[in-house]
């Protein structure tokens, strides 16, 4: 059974930093791209970000590019979003994602975490 548990979240000032972490377990981790996305408060989920299964393609979503990095550690099973230079609009509920393909592009979501509340103060 595939298990994701984020950690990292929490009440950080705007522009400050957060390190967001997701632990995977269940399946062979470096087989399968991971990814974040986050939901806000009366708005749909949307895509973060996404690494591919060997961390040497990454992809943003537009509204985050230059301030997060995704990033992750097969060794350890984990994967990780460092948010820099946060804003009030970055408030939102972060959830770990494991795609069906080595590539995010190749395949949807199999399975999600439980989320971490991330709230940016301004």
């Amino acid at each position: 059974q595939v298990q994701l548990v984020e950690s990292g979240g929490g009440l950080v000032q705007a522009g400050g930093s957060l390190r967001l972490s997701c632990a995977a377990s269940g399946r062979t981790f470096n087989r399968y791209a991971m990814g974040w996305f986050r939901q806000a408060p009366g708005k749909e989920r949307e895509f973060v970000a996404a690494i591919n299964w060997s961390g040497g393609s990454t992809y943003y979503a537009d509204s985050v590019k230059g301030r997060f990095t995704i990033s992750r550690d097969n060794a350890k099973n984990r994967v990780y979003l460092q948010l820099n230079s946060l804003k009030s609009e970055d408030t939102a509920v972060y959830y770990c994602a494991q795609f069906r393909e080595t590539t995010p592009g190749k395949g949807e979501v199999d399975y999600w975490g439980q989320g971490t509340q991330v709230t940016v103060s301004s």
